[in-house]
């Protein structure tokens, strides 16, 4: 079980007792909009999803790890790496932290610097990427804050609330390699 740990958080591997939480997040029409969801997903779809996260990231293309206080093992949230392309050493990297009243307190800055020294120095990864909307001010900053660098902005990328919004992308080159 890869389970990384800061000083207030730690990320692990998906159990089954986080079904419920991941059927939460998923179902959660206010987030839909940073993880391009469309329609709800049943517990049998993300019973069957953790019952095949046993696959490696170079088999899955994809690595979904929760975020948890070290005091709790509860999740409080998500990190993934996405898109996981092995030839050319890159991921996407997004985080989502559920509930208002866990934001801003650093849990989701945390997570993001244990799973980009993860990539980074386990994976041995080139580059990461993030995509947020131009509207995500916490997420902007909290990439940037990482040394994300803004390569670009896709023109009216994602339709929210029957209006087109930007998408920034950013990228993460590791220049230790």
């Amino acid at each position: 079980m890869i389970r990384l740990k800061g000083n207030t958080i730690y990320i692990r591997a998906l159990e089954p007792e986080d079904l419920d939480f991941i059927y939460a997040i998923e179902n959660d029409e206010s987030i839909w909009e940073v993880s391009n969801t469309q329609t709800p997903y049943s517990k049998f779809l993300i019973k069957q999803y953790l019952e095949n996260a046993h696959q490696d990231i170079y088999e899955a293309k994809q690595l979904r790890l929760a975020i948890c206080n070290n005091d709790d093992p509860k999740a409080i949230g998500l990190i993934d790496l996405f898109e996981f392309d092995p030839k050319n050493n890159r991921a996407g990297v997004g985080i989502v932290i559920q509930n208002q009243t866990d934001r801003k307190q650093g849990f989701g800055k945390e997570a993001l610097d244990l799973m980009i020294n993860y990539a980074f120095s386990t994976l041995h990864l080139h580059q990461l990427f993030a995509n947020i909307g131009t509207k995500n001010e916490s997420s902007l900053q909290l990439f940037t804050t990482f040394g994300f660098q803004k390569i670009g902005i896709k023109k009216e990328w994602n339709l929210v609330n029957n209006h087109y919004e930007d998408e920034v992308i950013f990228q993460l080159i590791n220049t230790n390699l």
